[in-house]
Protein backbone atom coordinates (compact mmCIF):
# COMPACT_ATOMS: atom_id res chain seq x y z
CA UNK A 1 0.00 0.00 0.00
CA UNK A 2 2.90 2.29 0.72
CA UNK A 3 4.36 1.57 -2.69
CA UNK A 4 2.50 4.38 -4.46
CA UNK A 5 5.15 6.06 -6.66
CA UNK A 6 5.31 9.82 -7.01
CA UNK A 7 4.79 9.72 -10.77
CA UNK A 8 1.45 8.01 -10.21
CA UNK A 9 0.42 10.66 -7.67
CA UNK A 10 1.29 13.42 -10.13
CA UNK A 11 -0.48 11.64 -13.02
CA UNK A 12 -3.72 11.19 -11.09
CA UNK A 13 -3.57 14.76 -9.77
CA UNK A 14 -2.96 16.12 -13.29
CA UNK A 15 -5.93 14.21 -14.74
CA UNK A 16 -8.20 15.53 -12.00
CA UNK A 17 -6.92 19.10 -12.40
CA UNK A 18 -7.52 19.06 -16.16
CA UNK A 19 -11.00 17.62 -15.63
CA UNK A 20 -11.87 20.35 -13.14
CA UNK A 21 -10.59 23.08 -15.49
CA UNK A 22 -12.86 21.79 -18.25
CA UNK A 23 -15.82 21.51 -15.86
CA UNK A 24 -15.61 25.07 -14.50
CA UNK A 25 -16.95 26.97 -17.61
CA UNK A 26 -20.16 24.91 -17.62
CA UNK A 27 -20.87 25.90 -13.99
CA UNK A 28 -20.24 29.64 -14.36
CA UNK A 29 -23.08 32.13 -14.90
CA UNK A 30 -23.01 34.01 -18.19
CA UNK A 31 -21.60 37.25 -16.73
CA UNK A 32 -18.62 35.47 -15.15
CA UNK A 33 -18.14 33.30 -18.22
CA UNK A 34 -17.55 36.42 -20.32
CA UNK A 35 -14.64 37.38 -18.02
CA UNK A 36 -13.19 33.88 -17.87
CA UNK A 37 -9.48 33.87 -18.87
CA UNK A 38 -9.08 33.10 -22.57
CA UNK A 39 -6.06 30.85 -22.08
CA UNK A 40 -8.10 28.40 -19.98
CA UNK A 41 -10.47 25.81 -21.51
CA UNK A 42 -13.78 27.41 -22.46
CA UNK A 43 -15.79 24.48 -23.86
CA UNK A 44 -19.18 24.08 -22.22
CA UNK A 45 -21.92 21.48 -22.09
CA UNK A 46 -24.79 22.02 -24.52
CA UNK A 47 -28.34 21.76 -23.27
CA UNK A 48 -30.67 19.42 -25.09
CA UNK A 49 -34.02 20.27 -26.62
CA UNK A 50 -35.93 19.46 -23.43
CA UNK A 51 -33.75 21.83 -21.38
CA UNK A 52 -32.80 24.68 -23.73
CA UNK A 53 -35.97 24.66 -25.80
CA UNK A 54 -35.88 24.63 -29.59
CA UNK A 55 -37.67 23.26 -32.61
CA UNK A 56 -38.82 19.79 -33.52
CA UNK A 57 -39.95 18.81 -37.02
CA UNK A 58 -41.31 15.56 -38.38
CA UNK A 59 -40.64 15.24 -42.10
CA UNK A 60 -42.30 12.81 -44.50
CA UNK A 61 -41.10 11.81 -47.95
CA UNK A 62 -43.25 12.77 -50.92
CA UNK A 63 -43.91 9.35 -52.49
CA UNK A 64 -45.00 10.79 -55.84
CA UNK A 65 -41.87 12.94 -56.06
CA UNK A 66 -39.71 9.93 -55.19
CA UNK A 67 -41.30 7.90 -57.98
CA UNK A 68 -40.87 10.80 -60.42
CA UNK A 69 -37.20 11.22 -59.56
CA UNK A 70 -36.60 7.51 -59.93
CA UNK A 71 -38.18 7.50 -63.38
CA UNK A 72 -36.12 10.52 -64.47
CA UNK A 73 -32.97 8.88 -63.15
CA UNK A 74 -33.64 5.72 -65.13
CA UNK A 75 -34.46 7.81 -68.21
CA UNK A 76 -31.02 9.42 -68.00
CA UNK A 77 -29.37 6.04 -67.49
CA UNK A 78 -31.14 4.56 -70.51
CA UNK A 79 -30.12 7.49 -72.71
CA UNK A 80 -26.49 7.31 -71.60
CA UNK A 81 -26.25 3.52 -71.88
CA UNK A 82 -27.73 3.26 -75.37
CA UNK A 83 -25.44 6.01 -76.71
CA UNK A 84 -22.40 3.88 -76.05
CA UNK A 85 -20.67 2.35 -79.04
CA UNK A 86 -22.21 0.60 -80.88
CA UNK A 87 -25.00 3.14 -80.50
CA UNK A 88 -28.61 1.97 -80.34
CA UNK A 89 -30.95 4.42 -82.07
CA UNK A 90 -34.21 4.97 -80.18
CA UNK A 91 -37.23 7.25 -80.38
CA UNK A 92 -38.47 9.66 -77.70
CA UNK A 93 -38.56 8.21 -74.21
CA UNK A 94 -41.85 8.30 -72.33
CA UNK A 95 -42.30 8.07 -68.55
CA UNK A 96 -46.11 7.99 -68.66
CA UNK A 97 -47.87 5.49 -66.43
CA UNK A 98 -44.93 5.17 -64.05
CA UNK A 99 -42.86 3.26 -66.63
CA UNK A 100 -39.95 4.07 -68.93
CA UNK A 101 -40.75 3.12 -72.53
CA UNK A 102 -39.29 3.82 -75.96
CA UNK A 103 -39.05 2.43 -79.49
CA UNK A 104 -35.87 0.90 -80.93
CA UNK A 105 -35.58 2.16 -84.50
CA UNK A 106 -33.62 -0.85 -85.77
CA UNK A 107 -35.37 -4.17 -84.89
CA UNK A 108 -32.03 -6.00 -85.09
CA UNK A 109 -30.77 -3.96 -82.09
CA UNK A 110 -33.61 -4.86 -79.72
CA UNK A 111 -31.72 -7.77 -78.12
CA UNK A 112 -28.62 -5.60 -77.68
CA UNK A 113 -30.70 -2.87 -76.02
CA UNK A 114 -32.41 -5.34 -73.67
CA UNK A 115 -29.07 -6.87 -72.69
CA UNK A 116 -27.58 -3.46 -71.88
CA UNK A 117 -30.60 -2.30 -69.91
CA UNK A 118 -30.79 -5.48 -67.83
CA UNK A 119 -27.14 -4.94 -66.98
CA UNK A 120 -27.91 -1.55 -65.37
CA UNK A 121 -30.69 -2.95 -63.18
CA UNK A 122 -29.72 -4.11 -59.70
CA UNK A 123 -30.57 -7.31 -57.82
CA UNK A 124 -32.70 -6.94 -54.70
CA UNK A 125 -31.38 -8.89 -51.73
CA UNK A 126 -33.37 -11.90 -50.48
CA UNK A 127 -36.10 -11.57 -53.13
CA UNK A 128 -34.14 -13.05 -56.00
CA UNK A 129 -35.57 -10.37 -58.32
CA UNK A 130 -34.28 -7.06 -59.64
CA UNK A 131 -35.27 -3.43 -59.10
CA UNK A 132 -36.60 -3.02 -62.66
CA UNK A 133 -38.39 -5.39 -65.04
CA UNK A 134 -37.30 -5.09 -68.69
CA UNK A 135 -39.83 -6.30 -71.29
CA UNK A 136 -40.18 -6.13 -75.06
CA UNK A 137 -43.65 -5.26 -76.39
CA UNK A 138 -44.70 -5.37 -80.08
CA UNK A 139 -41.20 -6.54 -81.06
CA UNK A 140 -39.60 -3.02 -81.00
CA UNK A 141 -40.93 -1.25 -77.89
CA UNK A 142 -39.02 -1.74 -74.65
CA UNK A 143 -40.78 -1.07 -71.35
CA UNK A 144 -39.00 -0.81 -67.98
CA UNK A 145 -41.25 -1.13 -64.93
CA UNK A 146 -40.07 -0.54 -61.34
CA UNK A 147 -40.63 -3.56 -59.09
CA UNK A 148 -42.16 -3.27 -55.62
CA UNK A 149 -39.04 -4.66 -53.94
CA UNK A 150 -36.87 -2.23 -55.91
CA UNK A 151 -39.11 0.69 -54.97
CA UNK A 152 -38.93 -0.18 -51.28
CA UNK A 153 -35.15 -0.45 -51.38
CA UNK A 154 -34.86 2.81 -53.31
CA UNK A 155 -37.01 4.58 -50.71
CA UNK A 156 -34.89 3.19 -47.87
CA UNK A 157 -31.68 4.32 -49.57
CA UNK A 158 -33.18 7.73 -50.37
CA UNK A 159 -34.25 8.30 -46.75
CA UNK A 160 -30.77 7.38 -45.51
CA UNK A 161 -29.22 9.92 -47.87
CA UNK A 162 -31.91 12.49 -47.01
CA UNK A 163 -31.16 12.11 -43.30
CA UNK A 164 -27.45 12.81 -43.89
CA UNK A 165 -28.24 15.79 -46.16
CA UNK A 166 -30.58 17.29 -43.57
CA UNK A 167 -27.93 16.89 -40.87
CA UNK A 168 -25.28 18.61 -43.04
CA UNK A 169 -27.61 21.51 -43.81
CA UNK A 170 -28.45 22.19 -40.18
CA UNK A 171 -24.95 21.54 -38.88
CA UNK A 172 -22.37 22.03 -41.66
CA UNK A 173 -19.45 22.03 -39.20
CA UNK A 174 -20.67 19.00 -37.27
CA UNK A 175 -20.38 20.79 -33.92
CA UNK A 176 -24.03 21.13 -32.86
CA UNK A 177 -25.83 18.56 -30.77
CA UNK A 178 -28.85 17.93 -32.98
CA UNK A 179 -31.01 14.87 -33.47
CA UNK A 180 -31.75 13.69 -37.01
CA UNK A 181 -33.07 10.13 -37.16
CA UNK A 182 -35.21 8.01 -39.47
CA UNK A 183 -38.64 7.00 -38.23
CA UNK A 184 -40.24 4.14 -40.09
CA UNK A 185 -39.64 3.87 -43.82
CA UNK A 186 -40.48 7.38 -45.00
CA UNK A 187 -40.11 9.83 -42.09
CA UNK A 188 -37.29 11.81 -40.47
CA UNK A 189 -37.41 13.36 -36.99
CA UNK A 190 -35.38 16.56 -36.54
CA UNK A 191 -34.69 18.17 -33.15
CA UNK A 192 -32.58 21.34 -32.95
CA UNK A 193 -31.96 22.78 -29.45
CA UNK A 194 -31.81 26.56 -29.09
CA UNK A 195 -33.59 27.32 -32.39
CA UNK A 196 -37.01 28.85 -31.83
CA UNK A 197 -37.72 29.83 -35.44
CA UNK A 198 -39.12 26.71 -37.13
CA UNK A 199 -39.89 28.66 -40.31
CA UNK A 200 -36.19 29.32 -41.01
CA UNK A 201 -35.46 25.70 -40.22
CA UNK A 202 -38.16 24.52 -42.61
CA UNK A 203 -36.86 26.75 -45.40
CA UNK A 204 -33.38 25.34 -44.96
CA UNK A 205 -34.46 21.72 -44.77
CA UNK A 206 -37.37 21.77 -47.19
CA UNK A 207 -35.40 23.02 -50.17
CA UNK A 208 -34.63 20.00 -52.32
CA UNK A 209 -31.69 21.93 -53.89
CA UNK A 210 -31.88 20.02 -57.16
CA UNK A 211 -29.70 22.21 -59.36
CA UNK A 212 -29.65 21.74 -63.14
CA UNK A 213 -28.28 23.60 -66.14
CA UNK A 214 -30.31 23.18 -69.36
CA UNK A 215 -30.33 24.90 -72.74
CA UNK A 216 -33.27 27.15 -73.54
CA UNK A 217 -35.38 25.91 -76.47
CA UNK A 218 -35.33 28.88 -78.88
CA UNK A 219 -37.64 27.08 -81.37
CA UNK A 220 -40.59 27.04 -78.99
CA UNK A 221 -43.59 29.25 -79.72
CA UNK A 222 -43.86 31.80 -76.86
CA UNK A 223 -47.65 31.74 -76.99
CA UNK A 224 -47.69 27.93 -76.71
CA UNK A 225 -45.12 28.02 -73.91
CA UNK A 226 -47.30 30.36 -71.83
CA UNK A 227 -50.12 27.81 -72.22
CA UNK A 228 -47.83 25.05 -70.98
CA UNK A 229 -46.99 23.42 -74.32
CA UNK A 230 -43.43 22.73 -75.49
CA UNK A 231 -41.93 20.99 -78.54
CA UNK A 232 -40.90 17.32 -78.33
CA UNK A 233 -37.74 16.89 -76.25
CA UNK A 234 -38.41 20.05 -74.24
CA UNK A 235 -40.39 21.00 -71.16
CA UNK A 236 -42.06 24.11 -69.78
CA UNK A 237 -40.81 25.48 -66.46
CA UNK A 238 -41.86 28.48 -64.43
CA UNK A 239 -39.52 31.39 -63.85
CA UNK A 240 -38.76 32.20 -60.23
CA UNK A 241 -40.54 35.15 -58.59
CA UNK A 242 -43.59 34.73 -60.85
CA UNK A 243 -41.82 35.66 -64.08
CA UNK A 244 -43.89 33.56 -66.47
CA UNK A 245 -42.84 30.38 -68.24
CA UNK A 246 -39.93 29.27 -70.38
CA UNK A 247 -39.22 26.22 -72.54
CA UNK A 248 -35.97 24.32 -71.89
CA UNK A 249 -34.43 21.19 -73.31
CA UNK A 250 -35.08 18.08 -71.25
CA UNK A 251 -31.45 16.99 -71.45
CA UNK A 252 -29.41 18.17 -68.46
CA UNK A 253 -26.14 19.89 -69.35
CA UNK A 254 -24.67 19.71 -65.85
CA UNK A 255 -26.34 18.86 -62.55
CA UNK A 256 -25.73 19.74 -58.93
CA UNK A 257 -24.41 16.21 -58.33
CA UNK A 258 -21.13 17.41 -59.85
CA UNK A 259 -20.67 20.33 -57.45
CA UNK A 260 -17.77 20.29 -55.01
CA UNK A 261 -18.29 23.71 -53.43
CA UNK A 262 -20.88 26.47 -53.12
CA UNK A 263 -20.63 29.72 -51.18
CA UNK A 264 -22.27 33.12 -51.01
CA UNK A 265 -20.40 35.98 -52.70
CA UNK A 266 -21.04 39.20 -54.64
CA UNK A 267 -20.94 39.98 -58.36
CA UNK A 268 -19.36 43.05 -60.00
CA UNK A 269 -22.50 45.06 -59.23
CA UNK A 270 -22.43 44.23 -55.54
CA UNK A 271 -25.44 41.90 -55.78
CA UNK A 272 -25.53 38.74 -53.67
CA UNK A 273 -24.85 35.62 -55.75
CA UNK A 274 -23.87 32.01 -55.16
CA UNK A 275 -20.46 31.00 -56.48
CA UNK A 276 -20.21 27.33 -57.40
CA UNK A 277 -17.38 25.03 -58.38
CA UNK A 278 -17.69 21.76 -60.30
CA UNK A 279 -15.61 18.63 -59.99
CA UNK A 280 -13.28 17.61 -62.83
CA UNK A 281 -15.95 15.75 -64.83
CA UNK A 282 -18.52 18.52 -64.32
CA UNK A 283 -16.03 21.25 -65.29
CA UNK A 284 -15.07 19.41 -68.45
CA UNK A 285 -18.69 18.84 -69.44
CA UNK A 286 -19.77 22.40 -68.61
CA UNK A 287 -16.87 23.80 -70.62
CA UNK A 288 -17.65 21.60 -73.63
CA UNK A 289 -21.38 22.45 -73.64
CA UNK A 290 -20.75 26.22 -73.36
CA UNK A 291 -18.15 26.03 -76.16
CA UNK A 292 -20.69 24.35 -78.43
CA UNK A 293 -23.49 26.81 -77.59
CA UNK A 294 -21.91 30.28 -77.62
CA UNK A 295 -24.49 33.07 -78.07
CA UNK A 296 -27.30 30.80 -76.89
CA UNK A 297 -29.16 31.15 -73.56
CA UNK A 298 -29.13 28.47 -70.92
CA UNK A 299 -31.35 28.09 -67.87
CA UNK A 300 -30.18 27.77 -64.26
CA UNK A 301 -32.87 25.63 -62.66
CA UNK A 302 -33.38 25.04 -58.95
CA UNK A 303 -36.10 22.61 -57.88
CA UNK A 304 -37.85 22.88 -61.27
CA UNK A 305 -37.93 26.69 -61.19
CA UNK A 306 -35.72 28.80 -63.46
CA UNK A 307 -33.65 31.25 -61.42
CA UNK A 308 -32.23 32.96 -64.50
CA UNK A 309 -31.54 32.31 -68.17
CA UNK A 310 -28.33 34.18 -69.10
CA UNK A 311 -26.73 34.16 -72.53
CA UNK A 312 -23.51 32.21 -73.12
CA UNK A 313 -21.28 35.03 -74.37
CA UNK A 314 -18.12 32.91 -74.28
CA UNK A 315 -17.08 29.42 -73.17
CA UNK A 316 -17.17 29.03 -69.38
CA UNK A 317 -13.99 27.13 -68.58
CA UNK A 318 -12.33 26.30 -65.27
CA UNK A 319 -15.38 24.71 -63.65
CA UNK A 320 -16.57 27.85 -61.85
CA UNK A 321 -19.79 29.79 -62.29
CA UNK A 322 -22.18 32.13 -60.50
CA UNK A 323 -25.89 31.77 -59.80
CA UNK A 324 -27.85 35.01 -59.65
CA UNK A 325 -31.54 35.53 -59.03
CA UNK A 326 -32.52 38.52 -56.87
CA UNK A 327 -30.91 37.03 -53.77
CA UNK A 328 -30.43 38.67 -50.42
CA UNK A 329 -27.25 37.83 -48.55
CA UNK A 330 -29.24 35.54 -46.25
CA UNK A 331 -31.09 33.69 -49.03
CA UNK A 332 -27.88 33.33 -51.06
CA UNK A 333 -26.12 31.89 -48.03
CA UNK A 334 -28.99 29.46 -47.39
CA UNK A 335 -28.87 28.29 -51.02
CA UNK A 336 -25.09 27.86 -50.81
CA UNK A 337 -25.47 25.70 -47.71
CA UNK A 338 -28.17 23.62 -49.40
CA UNK A 339 -26.09 23.10 -52.54
CA UNK A 340 -22.90 22.34 -50.63
CA UNK A 341 -24.66 19.77 -48.45
CA UNK A 342 -26.04 17.96 -51.51
CA UNK A 343 -29.49 17.71 -52.99
CA UNK A 344 -32.28 15.86 -51.28
CA UNK A 345 -33.01 12.66 -53.20
CA UNK A 346 -36.69 13.06 -52.37
CA UNK A 347 -38.91 15.98 -51.46
CA UNK A 348 -39.67 16.19 -47.73
CA UNK A 349 -42.90 17.63 -46.38
CA UNK A 350 -43.33 18.90 -42.82
CA UNK A 351 -46.24 17.01 -41.26
CA UNK A 352 -45.68 18.05 -37.66
CA UNK A 353 -43.79 20.85 -35.92
CA UNK A 354 -43.29 21.82 -32.30
CA UNK A 355 -41.59 24.77 -30.66
CA UNK A 356 -40.45 24.13 -27.11
CA UNK A 357 -39.73 27.17 -24.93
CA UNK A 358 -36.83 27.26 -22.46
CA UNK A 359 -39.10 27.86 -19.46
CA UNK A 360 -39.85 24.15 -19.01
CA UNK A 361 -36.16 23.37 -19.36
CA UNK A 362 -35.23 25.97 -16.73
CA UNK A 363 -37.61 24.39 -14.26
CA UNK A 364 -36.25 20.92 -15.07
CA UNK A 365 -32.66 22.09 -14.60
CA UNK A 366 -33.47 23.60 -11.19
CA UNK A 367 -35.24 20.45 -10.02
CA UNK A 368 -32.44 18.30 -11.45
CA UNK A 369 -29.83 20.30 -9.56
CA UNK A 370 -31.82 19.97 -6.35
CA UNK A 371 -32.16 16.21 -6.90
CA UNK A 372 -28.42 15.91 -7.57
CA UNK A 373 -27.51 17.87 -4.42
CA UNK A 374 -29.93 15.93 -2.21
CA UNK A 375 -28.74 12.58 -3.61
CA UNK A 376 -25.10 13.53 -3.16
CA UNK A 377 -25.61 14.78 0.42
CA UNK A 378 -27.58 11.66 1.35
CA UNK A 379 -24.83 9.41 0.00
CA UNK A 380 -22.13 11.47 1.76
CA UNK A 381 -23.93 11.30 5.13
CA UNK A 382 -24.39 7.55 4.79
CA UNK A 383 -20.73 6.96 3.89
CA UNK A 384 -19.45 9.17 6.72
CA UNK A 385 -21.60 7.41 9.31
CA UNK A 386 -20.77 3.94 8.01
CA UNK A 387 -17.05 4.18 7.21
CA UNK A 388 -15.65 7.19 9.08
CA UNK A 389 -12.31 8.34 7.62
CA UNK A 390 -12.78 6.11 4.58
CA UNK A 391 -16.17 7.73 4.11
CA UNK A 392 -14.38 11.10 3.94
CA UNK A 393 -12.19 9.77 1.14
CA UNK A 394 -15.28 8.44 -0.60
CA UNK A 395 -16.82 11.93 -0.33
CA UNK A 396 -13.76 13.46 -1.99
CA UNK A 397 -14.10 10.84 -4.70
CA UNK A 398 -17.77 11.70 -5.25
CA UNK A 399 -17.04 15.41 -5.68
CA UNK A 400 -14.15 14.74 -8.06
CA UNK A 401 -16.30 12.22 -9.95
CA UNK A 402 -19.05 14.79 -10.51
CA UNK A 403 -16.55 17.37 -11.77
CA UNK A 404 -14.89 14.85 -14.10
CA UNK A 405 -18.27 13.95 -15.62
CA UNK A 406 -18.96 17.61 -16.37
CA UNK A 407 -15.43 18.14 -17.70
CA UNK A 408 -15.53 15.16 -20.07
CA UNK A 409 -18.97 16.15 -21.36
CA UNK A 410 -17.64 19.65 -22.05
CA UNK A 411 -14.58 18.28 -23.89
CA UNK A 412 -16.80 16.27 -26.26
CA UNK A 413 -19.33 19.11 -26.52
CA UNK A 414 -22.02 16.67 -25.39
CA UNK A 415 -25.61 17.64 -24.75
CA UNK A 416 -27.21 17.42 -21.34
CA UNK A 417 -30.84 16.33 -21.53
CA UNK A 418 -33.45 15.67 -18.86
CA UNK A 419 -32.73 11.92 -18.99
CA UNK A 420 -29.05 12.90 -18.84
CA UNK A 421 -29.69 14.61 -15.50
CA UNK A 422 -31.35 11.39 -14.35
CA UNK A 423 -28.25 9.50 -15.48
CA UNK A 424 -26.09 11.96 -13.56
CA UNK A 425 -28.06 11.45 -10.34
CA UNK A 426 -28.00 7.68 -10.83
CA UNK A 427 -24.25 7.76 -11.44
CA UNK A 428 -23.62 9.73 -8.23
CA UNK A 429 -25.68 7.22 -6.25
CA UNK A 430 -24.02 4.21 -7.87
CA UNK A 431 -20.51 5.69 -7.77
CA UNK A 432 -20.03 4.60 -4.16
CA UNK A 433 -20.63 0.94 -5.04
CA UNK A 434 -16.94 0.48 -5.72
CA UNK A 435 -15.98 2.14 -2.44
CA UNK A 436 -18.48 0.01 -0.54
CA UNK A 437 -16.93 -3.14 -2.05
CA UNK A 438 -13.43 -1.95 -1.13
CA UNK A 439 -14.34 -0.88 2.41
CA UNK A 440 -16.28 -4.05 3.16
CA UNK A 441 -13.41 -6.15 1.86
CA UNK A 442 -10.99 -4.27 4.15
CA UNK A 443 -13.35 -4.96 7.08
CA UNK A 444 -13.46 -8.63 6.16
CA UNK A 445 -9.67 -8.87 6.03
CA UNK A 446 -9.45 -7.23 9.48
CA UNK A 447 -11.88 -9.76 10.89
CA UNK A 448 -9.61 -12.50 9.57
CA UNK A 449 -6.82 -11.07 11.68
CA UNK A 450 -4.69 -9.43 9.03
CA UNK A 451 -2.54 -6.43 9.88
CA UNK A 452 -3.65 -2.93 8.97
CA UNK A 453 -1.49 -2.50 5.87
CA UNK A 454 -2.24 -6.01 4.65
CA UNK A 455 -5.97 -5.45 5.09
CA UNK A 456 -5.92 -2.24 3.05
CA UNK A 457 -3.71 -3.71 0.35
CA UNK A 458 -5.78 -6.90 0.02
CA UNK A 459 -9.05 -4.98 0.17
CA UNK A 460 -8.17 -2.79 -2.80
CA UNK A 461 -6.55 -5.62 -4.75
CA UNK A 462 -9.30 -8.20 -4.34
CA UNK A 463 -12.20 -5.77 -4.73
CA UNK A 464 -10.79 -4.30 -7.96
CA UNK A 465 -11.55 -7.46 -9.97
CA UNK A 466 -15.21 -7.46 -8.93
CA UNK A 467 -15.44 -3.71 -9.56
CA UNK A 468 -14.11 -3.97 -13.10
CA UNK A 469 -16.31 -6.97 -13.95
CA UNK A 470 -19.46 -5.29 -12.66
CA UNK A 471 -18.81 -2.00 -14.44
CA UNK A 472 -17.85 -3.60 -17.76
CA UNK A 473 -21.34 -5.11 -17.94
CA UNK A 474 -22.81 -1.67 -17.21
CA UNK A 475 -20.70 -0.09 -19.95
CA UNK A 476 -21.86 -2.73 -22.43
CA UNK A 477 -25.49 -1.96 -21.58
CA UNK A 478 -24.85 1.79 -21.92
CA UNK A 479 -23.11 1.34 -25.29
CA UNK A 480 -26.05 -0.70 -26.60
CA UNK A 481 -28.51 1.97 -25.40
CA UNK A 482 -26.45 4.64 -27.15
CA UNK A 483 -26.12 2.66 -30.39
CA UNK A 484 -29.72 1.53 -30.75
CA UNK A 485 -31.42 4.39 -28.91
CA UNK A 486 -32.16 7.93 -29.96
CA UNK A 487 -32.82 11.32 -28.42
CA UNK A 488 -33.44 11.02 -24.65
CA UNK A 489 -32.16 7.42 -24.47
CA UNK A 490 -28.84 8.45 -25.98
CA UNK A 491 -28.56 11.38 -23.58
CA UNK A 492 -29.02 9.01 -20.64
CA UNK A 493 -26.53 6.50 -22.08
CA UNK A 494 -23.82 9.12 -22.67
CA UNK A 495 -23.90 10.39 -19.08
CA UNK A 496 -24.08 6.82 -17.76
CA UNK A 497 -21.00 5.71 -19.77
CA UNK A 498 -18.95 8.70 -18.68
CA UNK A 499 -20.08 8.29 -15.07
CA UNK A 500 -19.11 4.62 -14.97
CA UNK A 501 -15.60 5.34 -16.23
CA UNK A 502 -15.02 8.27 -13.87
CA UNK A 503 -16.49 6.48 -10.84
CA UNK A 504 -14.15 3.51 -11.33
CA UNK A 505 -11.21 5.89 -11.73
CA UNK A 506 -11.99 7.85 -8.58
CA UNK A 507 -12.80 4.76 -6.49
CA UNK A 508 -9.88 2.56 -7.52
CA UNK A 509 -7.19 5.17 -8.14
CA UNK A 510 -8.02 8.49 -6.51
CA UNK A 511 -9.26 7.20 -3.14
CA UNK A 512 -6.44 4.65 -3.05
CA UNK A 513 -3.98 7.49 -3.53
CA UNK A 514 -5.53 9.40 -0.62
CA UNK A 515 -5.43 6.33 1.61
CA UNK A 516 -1.82 5.57 0.63
CA UNK A 517 -0.70 9.10 1.44
CA UNK A 518 -2.48 8.97 4.80
CA UNK A 519 -1.01 5.57 5.69
CA UNK A 520 2.48 6.66 4.68
CA UNK A 521 2.17 9.77 6.84
CA UNK A 522 0.39 8.42 9.94
CA UNK A 523 1.38 4.73 9.99
CA UNK A 524 -1.88 3.69 11.74
CA UNK A 525 -1.93 0.46 13.77
CA UNK A 526 -5.72 0.25 14.03
CA UNK A 527 -8.39 1.03 11.42
CA UNK A 528 -11.75 2.45 12.45
CA UNK A 529 -13.85 1.46 9.47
Amino acid sequence: MLDFPRWKVWSISLVILVGILFAIPSMLPSDLKARYPKFLPSATINLGLDLAGGSQLLLEADQSDAAKQRLQGMEDQVTTELRRTPRVEIGDISTAGGRVSFLVRDPTQVDTAVERLRAITQPVALTGGRDWDVQVIDSTRIVMTPTQAGTQRAMKDAMTVARDVVRRRIDPQGTKEITVINQGTDRILVEVPGVEDPEALKRLIGQTARLEFKLVDMTADPAQVQQGHAPAGSQVLQMAEGGGFIAVKRRVMVSGDQLVDAKQSFDQNGQAVVSIKFNTAGARRFGRVTQENVNKPFAIILDDKVLSAPNINEPILGGQAQISGNFTVESANQLAVSLASGKLPVKLNVIEERTIGPELGKDSIEKGIIASIVATLAVIVFMLITYGRFGVYTTYGLVVNALLILGIMAVFNASLTLPGIAGFVLTIGAAVDANVLINERIREEQRRGRKTLDSIETGYKEASTAIFDANITNVIAAVLMWYFGSGPIRGFAVVLMIGIVTSVFTAVNFTRMLVALWVRRKRPRVLHI
